[in-house]
């Protein structure tokens, strides 16, 4: 027979299949667990506990997958179908993700450091083989903050976003500036500059120049980057 603890995550969970954390009360959360108010802060202090609680169950499931990514005699192919799955997860459980991936208050789900070692490791299986770019550390900050920003855009405006091809030339764009693979798509151009700015700015490194007709940046100051050009048709 499960526990009351156990009976109020999992009321949770299939409320957030619905609905937003912020729109579940803890009344709602009550009435399908069966139990009292003073339940949810005997066992987790408040809501938040709460939250935080199943924020790391799901962070629980989203390593699980990861787990079985396959890996493959191509690291860098390898760091793309990590990234795909990172989305498919959030696609499928939207607002799970969102509670993971923006926690409110002081308390923060501790699944985050695993799923930075998981994709550590990865950059490291690339660097030995001689294609990365940068140190794994930020290379690693590089590529979950522009992982997380593509599904976050998805999730919140997925009419504008929310079509597979922005995720994908995100994808080679970030993983191309750090691994050296970029791939010759002009339709990645756009994506490119952004992914190079997004990168120098969370590793410190030089800000990146655009080339122009007068040399970097078009003539411009060194470390200044091109207007954007709207991303050709295909």
């Amino acid at each position: 027979m499960s526990t009351a603890r156990e009976r109020i995550l999992e009321a949770t969970e299939e409320l957030l299949a619905t609905k937003d954390a912020l729109a579940i009360s803890t009344r709602a959360i009550c009435d399908r667990a069966k139990v009292g108010m003073p339940e949810i802060y005997r066992r987790f202090g408040d809501k938040q506990g709460l939250l935080t609680a199943v924020a790391d169950i799901g962070f629980e499931r989203f390593l699980a997958a990861k787990r079985l990514n396959p890996l493959t005699d191509d690291p860098v192919a390898d760091l793309r179908t990590a990234w795909d799955s990172h989305v498919a997860f959030a696609l499928r459980n939207p607002h799970l993700y969102r509670l993971m991936f923006t926690p409110t208050g002081d308390a923060r789900p501790e699944g985050i450091k695993e799923a930075q070692a998981i994709l550590l490791a990865a950059l490291e299986r690339c660097r030995d083989a001689g294609r990365l770019r940068m140190p794994p550390e930020p290379a690693g900050r590089a590529v979950l903050s522009a992982n997380v920003g593509v599904c976050m855009m998805a999730l919140s405006f997925p009419g504008l976003f929310g079509d597979p091809g922005t995720s994908e030339a995100v994808r080679d764009a970030v993983i191309g500036r750090i691994t050296g693979d970029e791939r010759e798509d002009p339709r990645l151009a756009t994506a490119t500059v952004l992914a190079q700015a997004l990168v120098a700015t969370l590793t410190g490194t030089a800000p990146v120049e655009a080339a122009g007709p007068d040399g970097p940046a078009g003539g411009r100051a060194p470390g200044t980057l091109n207007p954007p050009t709207a991303l050709p048709e295909p």
